[in-house]
């Protein structure tokens, strides 16, 4: 039996107790992904449960996601979210989605007028960074991008989703609607600033006049969001349906039971009250996402590539290696934590709890999973960590290993001589500079060459490119493990 209004569900489970119908799709998502279900609408649940909230969500998915919409719209757009750690599983029904459109299998026309609904107020995303079409290394819009170039040639039937939300905007311009705002809640650093680079960008190449328009009207306020969310996985299905007491859930997704949200307040149309369900409400959320973005993201990078190429399949198997485990903790503390902005928040504790939260072995979050799209992460996760401490002159031992675990990864074989299964918006490119060179100090100078990941500046560093050649030859001599063993130590003191 498949999840709906009717299902009987173990008295466990909590279940929509609000009226439904009271809702109103004001929130119009883009990426209906794992994340975004047990995050963002979390949060829209727990407002509509125990504070009358009347705001839902209108779903959308675009190329990917056709299966997951036809779903969700079989279960009356009810699915279920499993909080999951070493002590058990505890479930609840998410009800607050009423609307749920694929591209392809609905039309353009039918998601335009979904987003240029008058009640519409807020357009949010989860699209992976690959989804904004950009430069990682810049936040630039890559004009040369396939779908931007077929958007730019053809606006009103657009490809990408910096063109889908345009085209929206126009419509709304058209009409004399007010626009929505813009948020991103993907892992970016000034993801709002991103997401207006893209647009007003787009934008630009055909019409100067939106353009103008977009910059004066449209607010993106940026958000940085924290929850780990695994890859469902058979597993994951069979568990969620014992939870549920047999019934079937072909949306529901698993996670840890932390989260976070800490979202700028730029919201002209409105916007529910977040707050009142433990979201931070600030004026400058850059201080959140470096600290997120490099401490959380960047070791879970670092572990990633490492642990893949020593053999570990999940990240909690990594912490049960009392190296890795010393190794992510360095890196957080001594190579990271000295580049942020932020000066209020406690650091060692964040350190201490986010190993906490990796190690939760319930999660088994794949390394293989984690290390997709590199090209996009590498930036704002490790490189921009590296130019700080290029500027000041410190080290950046374990920064330049996680480097070079890429490096290593992307080269497409494993420490076993097994293949690696290269998923990367940059696959093409990197396999060509891969095939062009040999292994050693020539693939690196190579792989450094991809200007849109490692910019200008850093390959023409000596000392840059000499740290990452030493780690990287590290890697091919003494492999993964022994490289992570042979790091230093943070200690008492704060330093090496």
């Amino acid at each position: 039996m498949k999840l709906s209004s009717s299902s009987a569900l173990p008295a466990a489970i909590a279940r929509p107790g609000y009226p439904r119908e009271r809702l109103k799709p004001r929130i119009v998502h883009i990426g209906f992904g794992a994340f975004h279900r047990a995050h963002q609408a979390v949060y829209a649940d727990r407002l509509a449960a125990e504070h009358a909230s009347d705001w839902g969500y209108c779903e959308i998915s675009m190329q990917h996601g056709r299966q997951k919409i036809a779903d969700l719209q079989r279960q009356e757009l009810l699915y279920s979210v499993a909080e999951m750690d070493d002590g058990g599983w505890r479930g609840r029904v998410i009800g607050v989605v009423r609307r749920a459109l694929h591209l392809q299998a609905d039309g353009l026309t039918a998601v335009l007028e979904a987003m240029a609904d008058p009640q519409v107020a807020i357009v949010s995303l989860t699209i992976s960074e690959k989804g904004y079409c950009h430069q990682p290394a810049s936040g630039q819009l890559m004009a040369n991008h396939p779908a931007i170039e077929h958007d730019i040639a053809h606006p009103l039937q657009p490809q990408s989703a910096p063109g889908l939300i345009l085209a929206a905007l126009r419509l709304r311009r058209r009409r004399g609607l007010p626009p929505f705002a813009v948020m991103s809640c993907d892992n970016m650093p000034a993801n709002g600033q991103v997401t207006r680079n893209v647009i007003t960008q787009l934008a630009q190449c055909r019409d100067a006049e939106l353009a103008d328009w977009l910059r004066r009207e449209v607010a993106f306020p940026s958000t940085m969001v924290d929850r780990i969310v695994p890859a469902v996985t058979p597993e994951t299905r069979q568990r969620l349906q014992s939870l549920l007491g047999g019934v079937e859930d072909d949306a529901g997704v698993a996670c840890e039971p932390f989260s976070q949200w800490v979202i700028e307040d730029n919201f002209p149309q409105g916007r529910p009250a977040w707050e009142k369900a433990g979201a931070e409400l600030v004026r400058d959320v850059l201080p959140y996402e470096e600290m997120k973005l490099r401490m959380l993201n960047g070791s879970h990078s670092f572990l990633a590539y490492l642990g893949y190429l020593a053999g570990y399949q999940h990240i909690g198997d990594c912490m049960q290696d009392t190296d890795f485990a010393r190794a992510a903790r360095h890196l957080m503390l001594a190579e990271q934590a000295p580049t942020l902005q932020t000066r209020e928040a406690d650091l060692a504790q964040y350190a201490d709890s986010l190993l906490q939260r990796f190690s939760n072995r319930a999660l088994k979050h794949r390394t293989g999973q984690i290390a997709t799209d590199g090209s996009q992460k590498l930036p704002q996760r490790l490189l921009d960590s590296i130019r700080w401490h290029l500027a000041h002159g410190s080290r950046f031992d374990c920064l330049a290993l996680g480097v070079a675990g890429w490096l290593r990864y992307v080269g497409g074989q494993d420490e076993q001589g097994q293949p690696i299964e290269l998923e990367d918006p940059l696959r093409e490119p990197i396999a060509a500079l891969v095939a062009g060179s040999e292994q050693g100090q020539p693939r690196v100078l190579a792989l450094l060459q991809l200007e849109a990941v490692f910019g200008r500046d850093l390959p023409g560093n000596p000392t840059f490119v000499s740290a990452i050649g030493h780690a990287y030859r590290q890697l091919l001599a003494q492999g993964a493990k022994a490289a992570v063993a042979a790091l230093p130590s943070f200690d008492t003191e704060g330093g090496y």
